[in-house]
C-alpha cells in the first residue's frame, strides 16, 4: 500500500501487481489542514497519524494480504525527534511566518555552489536557521522529514531518505549531508540522521501496531522515492530519454532528469534547483505555483457566496479569448493566500495589461499563464543542461485539465503525453514492489507504468499568437531576472 501525503490532503492506496501492470484503489482519503497556534502555523501530525492508521487498517481489511507499505510527502518540512525518542512539538508548516524575508539574508551564491538548491523562504535551512535564532533549537534532537516522521513512528526506526532530503538546501546532490552549510550555520550535526536510498527496508511495524491494527504478523515499511514529485516523476511512463516533465499539482515542477547535478551561476539565477530522483538521478528542475493559484480563486469566489465548479469553469475559460492578461504565477503575492482574483487583477493593471471581468476570464489567465510558464522552464531546463527534448510528459492532476495540457503542447511547440494523474502514488507503489535502486529498476518502474495507466497526447498547433504571448511572458520576467 502507499501512503500518499500531500500539502492539502493524504490518501491510501491498495496496489495490486499482476504480470506486467499494477491496479490501484484508493481505500481512504483524508484532509490535511494546517493548524494556527499562537507560536505559528503547525501540521496536525497527530491527525495524520490518526488518519493513516485508519487507512492502514481499512486497506487490510478490504485486501486481506498487504505486502508492505511506504510513504511519500511534500518536502522540506520536519518534525524534532528529542534524545528520548518523543517529538518536540509539532512540526512547523512551510507558510509559517517565522522564515519571513530571513532567506534573503543567507550567502545563496555559495549554499548553490554546494547543495545546488536556490534560497526560499519554506527551505529547511532557512527554518532551521530561524528555529536557531529564536533559541528553540534543542542541540540533542534528530530532524526527521515529514514521511521519515509517520515511517518512525510506525517503526521506531530514525532516518532519511535522499530524495526528502535534497530538498532541504543541506544536501550535496552527490549523495550526502552538506557538512560545509551545517556548519556554517552553526547547526549541529548530529542533528542529520542516516540517510537511506529509495526499495530499502526501513523496518516492520512496531509490535503494538500489529496487534491494534488486526494483522496476523508485522508488515515491512520500505523507503520509497519519499518526496512525492520524485515519486511522481518515477512513474514518467517515457521510453527514451529525451524528454522533459511537469509535474502538476498545487506546485508545479518542470524539468529534466540529469545524471550530474548543474551549478552553474546561471542556473542559479534562473532559478532551478537539483534534487534527486528515483536510483540516484537528478530531478533538475523550477519549481513554481501552479493550480493552488486556482484553487484559491475558488476559495475566494466560494466566500464572497459564488460558488463555482472547476471542470466548468475551464469549460466556460475554453470559449473566452486567450493570451489577454498574463501574469508570472511565481510572483510572491500569487504564492500567498488570500484574494487570488484581485491579486491577479492587480497585477495585469499594474503591468498595463487587460483586466480579467469575470470568472472565465480569470480562469483563463491563470491556465494561459502557467502554459506559458511550462513552456519558458522546460526550454530554459534543456537549454541550461544541454538535454535535448522531444516530448514532454505531464503528471498529476494537471493532467485531468485538458486546456492546461493543449495549451502547454502549443507553448512548448512539443507533443504532450498527460498521465498518469495518480502518477504520485504509482512511482511510491512501483518502486516498493520492483526496486528503483538500479537504472534498470527504474526503467522496468516506468515501462511498468505505461501498461498500467491511461494517457493522452496533444499536439502542438502553430500559432502566431502564441508566440506573441510568450514573448510577453518573457518580458514579464525581466524585471525579476
Amino acid at each position: 500500500m502507499a501512503v500518499d501525503l500531500g500539502a492539502t490532503s493524504g490518501r491510501v492506496i491498495v496496489g495490486r501487481v499482476s504480470g506486467r501492470s499494477v491496479t490501484t484503489d484508493t481505500v481512504a482519503r483524508f484532509p490535511n489542514e494546517p493548524l494556527s497556534w499562537p507560536d505559528g502555523l503547525h501540521w496536525n501530525l497527530p491527525a495524520i497519524y490518526q488518519n493513516v492508521l485508519d487507512g492502514v487498517r481499512r486497506a487490510v481489511r478490504d485486501a486481506g494480504d498487504v505486502r508492505g507499505v511506504g510513504i511519500d510527502s511534500w518536502g522540506v518540512d520536519y518534525g524534532l525527534v528529542g534524545a528520548d525518542g518523543r517529538l518536540i512539538g509539532l512540526p512547523y508548516h512551510y507558510r509559517d511566518a517565522r522564515t519571513r524575508g530571513l532567506a534573503d539574508e543567507l550567502d545563496e551564491a555559495a549554499l548553490y555552489r554546494r547543495t545546488g538548491v536556490p534560497n526560499q523562504e519554506i527551505n529547511t535551512l532557512t527554518q532551521l536557521v530561524a528555529e536557531r535564532r529564536a533559541g528553540a533549537l534543542d542541540p540533542s534532537a534528530r530532524l526527521v522529514f515529514i514521511a521519515d516522521l509517520l515511517a518512525y513512528l510506525l517503526t521506531g526506526q530514525l532516518g532519511a531518505e535522499r530524495t526528502l532530503a535534497s530538498t532541504s538546501q543541506l544536501f550535496d546532490p552527490a549523495g550526502h549531508w552538506s557538512e560545509e552549510t551545517i556548519d556554517a550555520h552553526g547547526l549541529p550535526r548530529r542533528l542529520f540522521p542516516e540517510t537511506r536510498r529509495a526499495g530499502d527496508v526501513i523496518g516492520e511495524l512496531r509490535a503494538g501496531l500489529v496487534d491494534d491494527l488486526g494483522l496476523r504478523a508485522a508488515l515491512p515499511v520500505r523507503a520509497v522515492a519519499a518526496h512525492d514529485t520524485a515519486s511522481a516523476v518515477a512513474a514518467v511512463p517515457a521510453a527514451g530519454d529525451d524528454v522533459a516533465y511537469i509535474s502538476c499539482g498545487t506546485w508545479a515542477l518542470a524539468g529534466v532528469e540529469l545524471d550530474r547535478p548543474i551549478r552553474s551561476e546561471a542556473s542559479r539565477a534562473a532559478g532551478f534547483t537539483n534534487e534527486l530522483g528515483a536510483a540516484g538521478s537528478v530531478r533538475y528542475q523550477k519549481n513554481l505555483t501552479a493550480l493552488w493559484i486556482l484553487s484559491e480563486c475558488l476559495r475566494t469566489w466560494s466566500r464572497d457566496g459564488r460558488a463555482r465548479d472547476l471542470p466548468a469553469l475551464v469549460r466556460a475559460a475554453a470559449d473566452v479569448p486567450g493570451f489577454t492578461g498574463i501574469v508570472d504565477p511565481d510572483a510572491p503575492e500569487l504564492a500567498r493566500p488570500g484574494d487570488m482574483p484581485g491579486k491577479i487583477a492587480r497585477f495585469c493593471e499594474r503591468t498595463g495589461q487587460p483586466v480579467p471581468a469575470t470568472e472565465a476570464e480569470t480562469t483563463r489567465c491563470v491556465i494561459d499563464s502557467l502554459a506559458l510558464a511550462f513552456a519558458h522552464y522546460v526550454g530554459q531546463a534543456a537549454h541550461l543542461s544541454g538535454s535535448r527534448v522531444d516530448v514532454v510528459h505531464l503528471v498529476g492532476g494537471g493532467a485531468n485539465n485538458t486546456l492546461l495540457c493543449q495549451l502547454t503542447a502549443d507553448a512548448t511547440g512539443l507533443p504532450v503525453v498527460a498521465g498518469p494523474v495518480e502518477a504520485t502514488a504509482l512511482g511510491n507503489l512501483l518502486v516498493q514492489a520492483l526496486g528503483a535502486g538500479t537504472a534498470d529498476e527504474l526503467v522496468a518502474v516506468r515501462a511498468m507504468s505505461a501498461a498500467s495507466s491511461r494517457t493522452a497526447r496533444y499536439e502542438p498547433r502553430g500559432s502566431p499568437a502564441v508566440e506573441t504571448a510568450r514573448r510577453r511572458f518573457e518580458a514579464l520576467l525581466a524585471p525579476a531576472s
